[in-house]
């Protein structure tokens, strides 16, 4: 009888032991429950504004904010000391102001630089239109537009009612400027709708 008994209790053994080792293998299988499964973050959506905002300071230091100059049309120009094309552009920026400041438009400069820097360079430029400093400030500005990537130069056209029209990467040219005005003008008139005017601006 204790032979018996013991033959059936190693089998009931074995068969545990059978169990337990085909089990294993299955737990192992299960799925990973999906609240475990690792998430990649998803990048956070562009705070694209429509209407620019925001206050820097001048090369004086002094606080200027980009209300000063609503009921203008605005060309906000990007540059930095560093940037050959951006200094080519001055001259040319500074004759469109001479020129149109009394047609409504209003041209900003906006240093993506040091102040020291600017403010030594501004000495020599003779600036006839404002120019602000903000080094990361203003790239925060610039890039508020949507543009995923910002160059230098770096310019916004700014409608008199403050609306965001449209951007450019790269030098300004004089042509560029002379469809600037014709454009804005127009839509200033209301010859045109600013659909039609961002499109324009947008194959400059």
């Amino acid at each position: 009888m204790s032979r018996v008994f013991l033959f059936f209790a190693a089998a009931l053994v074995a068969l545990m032991a059978g169990a337990l080792f085909y089990a294993a293998p299955i737990a192992m299988k299960q799925p990973t429950p999906a609240a475990e499964v690792p998430q990649l973050a998803q990048p956070a959506p562009l705070d694209v504004v429509t209407h620019p905002t925001f206050v820097l300071p001048d090369v004086s230091g002094v606080e200027r904010d980009f209300s000063e100059w609503t009921g203008k049309n605005r060309i906000v120009n990007f540059w930095a000391t560093w940037c050959a094309p951006c200094r080519r552009e001055i001259p040319l920026l500074k004759a469109f102001q001479d020129e149109q400041g009394g047609n409504g438009f209003q041209v900003i400069g906006i240093a993506v630089d040091f102040p020291e820097s600017v403010a030594n360079y501004a000495e020599a430029a003779e600036f006839n239109y404002p120019v602000l400093v903000g080094e990361q400030d203003a790239m925060a500005v610039a890039e508020s537009s949507g543009v995923e990537f910002v160059g230098l130069p770096f310019t916004m056209f700014v409608a008199s009612d403050g609306e965001l029209l449209s951007t450019y990467i790269g030098e300004l040219h004089q042509s560029h400027l002379d469809e600037i005005v014709s454009v804005m003008t127009r839509l200033d008139r209301v010859e045109i709708s600013k659909d039609v005017a961002r499109s324009a601006l947008d194959r400059l």
